[in-house]
């Protein structure tokens, strides 16, 4: 048996950080602070290891039992700290945010304090399923990407997804035989989607089939096809179509929803929280020049020119857009990436930038480092790399507040909201 190990904190990504006998960091997946655990395959390092638990020896105080089964039965990827108490989660998350700032930014700050989501399980409004054809669909392994266990249920998810996919893994067998991924996903109207993506471009010839079998079973949902390479479409969707068209491949989906590809956050209530904080912390807007970069479909943006601002938008995704001019207030908006964009937009008084995972690109940073706006408001979802933009920008702006929302309970995920000013 290997000498036990006792788990001192959290990392960021959710691994419990212990010390092996040689003084070594050692990164324990599954572990809580606390934990005196034995672990095993070892994988060693010059600076530190990885392994994964064996035993658990002794638990730690915030430890508890997982309620999704998934979760210890298969080591689910999808969660990272359903075995932590909620109190413990949100401490840790706060850490994180904490941590990236105060390491990689080199600021003096304390942990940002953290809104805590209402609902801890069932918030999730889209679900991306992997699938090895319809027989086996379902979530990876913990650290195993090209493994696929098939799932029962996701303790996460909305119930109306759960209960659309309770009725498909019956029906499973209508299905595409090319299967390789389906995504589950509730629009805002509360409508639900079954996108199918297909290796190939195999056509999928019993969706209809399956829509009406669905609607029998009280799961009625509109389901799209997407090929290899293509974009989805609706083949088949609830009966009185006012509501849905097969073909539908717009900039807006059924009923007036975005369309099924567009990106959403997938915890709306959370996301309206951070939204409306970061829009408090802008203060008075009106005639004032305001870029609203990585826009999605124009919430932040129609909010902001309601106000009276003076909007300019860029938005990647041109469905978004399209869908964000056809819904939403009069806004100067583009379609494209931010960092080809930029510099063609007007001098801002303020910036509210919400970039993916990734940050925002570092031709971005230096737009907004020589323009030197009053104010720079940044939404992100990762805080390393919120902690390196706040790098590129420069001395020339202050953190001036931080607060962190808990839109993925149950996972290492943490939203921050940075507000940045001029000095």
């Amino acid at each position: 048996m290997s000498q036990p190990v006792r788990i001192l904190r959290l990392a960021a990504g959710g691994d419990g950080v212990g010390k092996l006998a040689d003084g070594r960091a050692v990164f324990v997946p599954r572990t809580a602070p606390g934990d005196l655990v034995t672990v095993r395959g070892l994988r060693p390092s010059r600076r530190f290891a990885r392994a994964t638990l064996g035993r658990l020896l002794e638990p730690g105080p915030d430890r508890v039992t997982p309620r999704c089964p998934h979760y210890t039965d298969d080591e689910c990827g999808g969660c990272q700290l359903q075995h932590l108490s909620y109190p413990a989660q949100l401490a840790a998350r706060r850490g994180f945010a904490g941590d990236a700032l105060r390491r990689l930014a080199r600021l003096e700050v304390t942990d940002p304090e953290i809104e805590p989501a209402e609902r801890q399980y069932g918030y999730r409004t889209k679900l991306t399923l992997a699938a090895a054809g319809p027989r086996r669909i379902g979530l990876h392994p913990y650290g195993r990407p090209r493994r696929i266990f098939d799932l029962a249920c996701c303790h996460i998810a909305a119930p109306p997804l759960m209960e659309l996919w309770a009725r498909l893994r019956e029906l499973r067998s209508l299905l595409p035989a090319g299967l390789e991924r389906l995504v589950l996903r509730m629009d805002r109207r509360g409508g639900r989607h079954a996108v199918a993506r297909v290796r190939g471009t195999e056509v999928w010839t019993r969706a209809a089939e399956l829509a009406r079998e669905l609607e029998r079973a009280g799961a009625p949902a509109t389901l799209w096809w997407e090929p290899e390479g293509g974009v989805a479409r609706v083949l088949a969707a609830p009966t009185g179509g006012a509501e849905s068209r097969p073909g539908e491949a717009g900039g807006a989906g059924p009923g007036g929803a975005p369309h099924v590809g567009v990106f959403e956050q997938v915890h709306p209530a959370m996301a309206e929280r951070a939204r409306a904080y970061a829009l408090e912390r802008a203060g008075p807007v009106a005639g004032r020049r305001v870029w609203d970069l990585y826009a999605g479909i124009g919430e932040t943006t129609a909010r902001l020119a309601a106000a009276g601002a003076v909007v300019e938008s860029v938005e990647l995704d041109r469905r978004a857009v399209a869908f964000a001019s056809a819904t939403g207030p009069p806004a100067e908006r583009h379609a494209g990436p931010a960092e080809e964009l930029v510099d063609r937009l007007g001098p801002p008084d303020l910036v509210v930038t919400n970039p993916p995972r990734t940050g925002m690109d570092a031709r971005v940073t230096a737009a907004i480092a020589e323009r030197r706006p009053e104010k720079v408001i940044y939404l992100s979802c990762d805080p390393a790399t919120l902690a390196r933009d706040i790098v590129r920008l420069g001395t020339g702006f202050r953190l001036a507040a931080a607060r962190c929302f808990d839109l993925f309970p149950q996972t290492a995920h943490v939203e921050t909201v940075a507000v940045l000013e001029r000095v």
